[in-house]
């Protein structure tokens, strides 16, 4: 008898698969629901399981492109495969009836939790416990990534964990990710050390090389292929010797390179590419890249955006800051930087033209009377943009504590959602990174952002005479649909005021 494997259904909207990756040749004897073959979709990587034991008969090669439904391959249930599985089974069996004794029989589903009111879908970024795991209740099973931020995911219930989602899925908030098979207490430790114990004496080599020996998780292989190093060069520490998303981070080109170079150096006498070379090399976008430039389109699209621009002579601040950052620091164990001027002169330009702080909800106006000032930030993973809540009220020491307790976080990934949402104006800084002038996207829902530049020396002409000044360009995009030319200039001109003379910020001027 022969058990027909179909291509599962994996998407309302996907209509065809790739076969990526045979793991069993045609004819070998496999194991239910040992994993066969590596499949990839248009939008995930994903892995197909024998439905029964028995001998494998393939029917697609890998690279070929079949259809939702279509026969994939066929196990042969009766055979001399099966039929030895029972002794290699048997010693198994005992730890198995000792651990399913305490199994409930309830399902606990898993979805994908709302992690803030703008987030529609997230990324699987990383399974921390594998497929057929243990796991107890509010034990961290997985990390999700959002186009914001990263958070983990915990356990709903104790039990045996089994995987629905892989690694690099997206899925939507709501989306099935797991189930996990409720126990009502943990598995007998003598059971697995028992089967560990016995496994040796007749299946050695297979505990130690499976499918899983060496195969790289669809995480692990993105990373190691930006990397440009082989899956067979990489040690793996996950289950059966699988190659996980961490061994991947830790994997260096140089050292292989150098150890086949003392093994076989007749090998570096094989053509390499040379200078002027057209080679090109294509990468699928991340889910991540695909919703920031979704949602970049989207306010190209939906708003009447215009930039305006202004210059700015830094030399007043400069001069403030170095007469007194020493003893600013001393006393409030935090520096004097650019940040503390420019988010507290936004602030009181924000109060005077309040346009710029609203937002459009459908028909309607929102206007603010508070500043939650967005400061763009940036991470490991990207750009992010966490908030400093009523900037309006505090301090210049108070935003400076501020922007290097988010910016920290920031470097260490550990921003929540909270940290992100909110904010009604945007403060950009390109000017870290060497840009003189730029025209920044506004950050939807807002209506505006400001753009800082770098400060450069030029001559200027101030009072009929040349002179030197460290001057800095300062751009406001703004949306036109809710702020006029008259507010947008007058804005920006009123920053300028602010910044060039801060003394008027200390007295309200």
């Amino acid at each position: 008898m022969s058990k027909v494997i179909k291509v599962p259904a994996v998407g309302e909207s996907i209509t065809e698969v790739t076969i990526g990756q045979w793991f069993k040749k045609d004819g070998d004897t496999v194991q239910m629901d040992e994993v066969l073959c590596e499949l990839e979709s248009d939008k995930a990587t994903f892995e197909l399981p024998a439905e029964a034991a028995g001998v494998l008969r393939i029917k697609a090669e890998e690279g070929d492109t079949i259809e939702i439904g279509a026969v994939i391959c066929e196990i042969e249930e009766a055979g001399s495969g099966v039929a030895a599985a029972p002794s290699g089974e048997s010693s198994s069996k005992p730890a198995e009836k000792e651990t399913s004794a305490k199994t409930t029989g309830e399902i606990k589903d898993m979805v994908v939790p709302t992690v803030g009111e703008s987030i529609t879908e997230v990324t699987l970024a990383n399974w921390i416990k594998a497929d057929g795991d243990f796991v107890k209740l509010d034990e961290i099973i997985a990390e999700v990534d959002s186009d914001k931020a990263t958070f983990e995911l915990p356990a709903e219930a104790t039990g045996i964990l089994r995987h629905v989602a892989q690694e690099g899925d997206t899925l939507e908030i709501g989306g099935m990710i797991c189930k996990i098979e409720v126990m009502d207490g943990e598995p007998v430790a003598e059971a697995s050390s028992a089967a560990a114990s016995s496994a040796p004496a007749s299946s050695s080599a297979p505990s130690k090389d499976s499918y899983a020996t060496g195969h790289a998780s669809p995480a692990a292989a993105k990373i190691l292929s930006e990397k440009g190093i082989d899956s067979s060069e990489v040690k793996g520490t996950g289950k059966d010797g699988r190659i996980t998303k961490e061994d991947a981070q830790a994997a260096q080109k140089a050292a292989p390179a150098t150890a086949k170079a003392e093994s076989k150096p007749a090998q570096e006498s094989a053509p390499a590419p040379v200078a002027g070379s057209r080679n090109e090399r294509r990468e699928k976008m991340s889910s991540l890249r695909k919703t920031v430039s979704r949602r970049l389109v989207a306010v190209k699209n939906e708003t009447a955006m215009l930039t305006t621009f202004n210059e700015v002579n830094m030399k007043p601040i400069m001069d403030l800051r170095s007469k007194f950052k020493e003893q600013f620091k001393e006393k409030h164990g935090v520096g004097l930087g650019f940040m503390s001027f420019f988010t507290k002169a936004v602030c009181v330009a924000l109060q005077e033209w309040p346009a710029v702080n609203a937002k459009i909800d459908g028909n309607e106006i929102v206007y603010n009377d508070f500043c939650d000032i967005s400061i763009a930030v940036s991470a490991p993973k990207g750009l992010v943009v966490p908030v400093i809540r009523n900037a309006e009220a505090l301090s210049f020491d108070g935003v400076e504590k501020e922007v290097v307790r988010l910016a920290t976080k920031a470097r260490d990934n550990k921003l929540s959602i909270e940290e992100m949402t909110g904010g009604t104006f945007t403060i950009t800084n390109g000017g870290v990174f060497g840009s003189m002038m730029s025209t920044p996207i506004i950050n939807a829902p807002q209506s505006a952002i400001l753009g800082m530049h770098n400060i450069v020396q030029r001559p200027m002409a101030v009072n009929g005479e040349v002179k030197i000044l460290p001057m800095m360009y300062v751009a406001l995009s703004y949306d036109h649909r809710i702020i006029d030319g008259r507010e947008s200039v007058s804005f920006l001109v009123r920053v300028k005021e602010l910044l060039e003379d801060p003394t008027r910020l200390l007295f309200g001027v």
